[in-house]
């Protein structure tokens, strides 16, 4: 009977655990833009840097 206790208070104590980490990662903000990385890997560094310098190919 104690191994069902046990079992309880384990599963209380992980859940508990994973709320307060899913609260930490929405307080450290990393939930705030989950579509602008998918973005930012299509854009072209080397021709923003080119443009602001004013250099030709």
């Amino acid at each position: 009977m104690w191994t069902i206790g046990f079992l309880i208070f384990l599963s209380i104590i992980l859940g508990i655990g994973a709320w307060l980490f899913f609260v930490w990662s929405v307080k450290s903000g990393q939930y705030d833009d989950p579509e602008g990385p998918k973005y930012r890997m299509l854009e072209d560094e080397d021709d923003k840097k080119d443009s602001e310098t004013g250099a030709d190919h």
